[in-house]
């Protein structure tokens, strides 16, 4: 049994949180037992991970529970390694992941409006706890499990301020079995953010990396001396986003600081072990003109990889002065592997092969991703022209455009460009116009989170008036346009297109692909996408675990869109980052 009092009590016995976060869905599953082990081996006595409402929902009512989804897999493994188990099943997760976890399809709805009491939401997340709540219920402490506490929501306070919409969360999780105590965690530097997240019955608890003493000085005028006080993001270190430097946190002064928080209260690494941003899952900070690079390392003691850091070492040092804790032999091999370059087997522009992945929606106007039914990837809207084109004119469109004529380049534009007007230096004829958009990725944070759609949201000018008459190519570049790709058609130079590599394995490592000579896309091994790359950085190799190899041949295949090509790729044992 867990309850909360004025301190944290498990089986009738003070109890101090020492967690760290792990993220099951940013590490592949043959790994999830090797970063628990290690948790364990640096003092942690409790886990946590967020459950992303679009990683298991990706389609309304289709939901996936097996393979990388398996989350009560992930917290059986936790219990078999004595770890107590914090879960934050919010609808709504932030943590640097495309659209903060809610589902993408919620915007199809043009009226939508997100994690307040608007009823067609209300009904998306009733439906979706439905599912989710009974699968998590029979591992609650006060039933023999291990999850000990669930997070209402996630930084609600910054947000808004629906207290209805708060409770509803509440009962609802209570209505399908959930019965271990709530929490809620908040920045702590504000006082109208903070109170502005909390919901009677839960616990607030507070996100932070320095500065614990004053932190938890301020909850506690907040919350009253009669609750325990707790650091449930405590930032050991940070996020990158492309374009930006490689972020780190010095390991003695993550350490110093640690040791401030453990002398007041308890603590969850954010984070413990990072992972990887795979597929087209990384977010984009609010008002940031570029997303999160694919890597999510975080500076942790933990890296991408699972390697074990001096930052590591430094916090189990820290641990040992508030619990004894033995360690654990570690049961999974892990090696690296530098398989070497290998030579570019064959290549395909997008334009010869759109027809033959991809079956057009016809529509007299712009359709929104969204609308038609993508979350993520590619959209390719085509109109044919009969005039001398003098400027075209975007209206509202996301997040990044590429125009070609006939299957010439004419411009790209992304950010600040999307509202500029093009105009050609000299006569272009008419013919046909494509204009490929880009989601680079939804927002995680904030309150513009109604304002994600994708693609072209109002209109195509084209000599100062609007087009009608599209053929609308969706380009998810999921595993079923992957596997139907065939490289026996043209490849022009200055176009998207599809590059393809194969290698033979005898024995699987992990390695990291080096894409140095392209310019910026998204690559897949044996189908599998392992997410985006950018010639600018500061991330310039992408993992891939050995679980994702096999033995005999292997094909990577990138989609490059800027033109820019080598004629290999390298297959490195080394990270690189900044």
């Amino acid at each position: 049994m867990f309850e909360i009092k004025d301190k944290f009590y498990l089986d009738g016995e003070p109890f101090q949180i020492i967690s760290g976060s792990i993220h099951y869905f940013r590490t592949v599953p043959e790994y999830w037992r090797d970063r628990l082990e290690k948790l364990v081996n640096m003092g942690c006595n409790t886990v946590e991970t967020y459950i992303p409402w679009n990683f298991h929902e990706p389609r309304r009512g289709e939901f996936l529970w097996e393979g990388m989804h398996d989350i009560c897999r992930f917290i059986e493994t936790a219990k078999e390694l004595g770890l107590y188990m914090i879960i934050r099943p919010s609808p709504y997760i932030c943590a640097e992941w495309e659209f903060g976890g809610l589902p993408a399809w919620l915007l199809a709805d043009r009226g939508m409006r997100l994690r307040c009491s608007y009823k067609p939401y209300l009904d998306a997340v009733y439906e979706y706890y439905r599912e989710l709540m009974p699968k998590l219920a029979p591992y609650q402490a006060d039933r023999g499990g291990n999850v000990i506490l669930m997070q209402i929501e996630n930084e609600y306070g910054y947000y808004g301020n629906d207290t209805a919409y708060l409770e509803f969360l509440c009962g609802t999780m209570r209505e399908f079995g959930i019965t271990v105590p709530f929490v809620t965690s908040d920045g702590t530097w504000s006082e109208p953010i903070f109170k502005s997240g909390l919901v009677e019955g839960a616990l607030p608890t507070g996100n932070f990396g320095s500065s614990a003493e004053w932190q938890f000085g301020q909850m506690r005028e907040f919350i009253g001396d009669d609750k325990p006080l707790m650091c449930m993001e405590f930032w050991n270190g940070w996020f990158d986003a492309w374009g930006e430097e490689h972020h780190t946190t010095a390991p003695e002064k993550a350490a110093a600081e640690l040791d401030e928080l453990l002398k007041r209260g308890s603590v969850n690494f954010y984070m413990f072990e990072g992972g990887t941003n795979f597929g087209f899952m990384s977010g984009r900070n609010s008002g940031s003109k570029t997303a999160d690079v694919t890597s999510y390392d975080y500076d942790a003691p933990l890296t991408e990889d699972g390697r074990i850091t001096e930052k590591y070492e430094q916090f189990k040092s820290v641990i040992s002065k508030y619990r004894d804790f033995e360690t654990i032999p570690l049961t999974t091999e892990i090696r690296r592997k530098n398989y070497g370059e290998v030579a570019c087997s064959g290549k395909v522009d997008l334009f010869s092969v759109i027809g033959k992945i991809s079956a057009p929606v016809k529509s007299a106007y712009p359709l929104s991703m969204e609308e038609i039914g993508q979350n993520y990837g590619y959209i390719l809207y085509r109109l044919r022209i009969d005039e001398e084109i003098t400027g075209i004119w975007l209206e509202n469109a996301a997040d990044r455009v590429m125009c070609f004529r006939n299957g010439e380049r004419l411009f790209d534009v992304e950010g600040d460009g999307l509202h500029q007007k093009y105009e050609p230096d000299g006569a272009v004829s008419g013919g046909i116009v494509d204009l490929l958009c880009e989601n680079i990725g939804r927002e995680n944070f904030g309150t513009n989170l109604e304002n994600q759609r994708k693609g072209i949201l109002g209109g195509v000018k084209i000599n100062d008036h609007r087009c009608f008459g599209y053929e609308i190519f969706p380009l998810p570049l999921d595993g079923e346009q992957i596997s139907a790709l065939k490289f026996d058609g043209e490849c022009r130079e200055n176009v998207p297109a599809f590059y393809r590599f194969d290698f033979d394995v005898d024995e699987p490592f992990d390695t990291f692909l080096d894409t140095e000579g392209f310019g910026r896309g998204c690559a897949f091994v044996n189908g599998f996408n392992l997410g985006r790359f950018w010639e600018i950085g500061p991330q310039k190799r992408l993992y891939i675990p050995a679980p994702l190899l096999k033995k005999g041949v292997n094909t990577i295949v990138l989609c490059e869109n800027t033109g820019k090509t080598a004629e290999k790729i390298t297959l490195s044992d080394e990270p690189l980052l900044g």
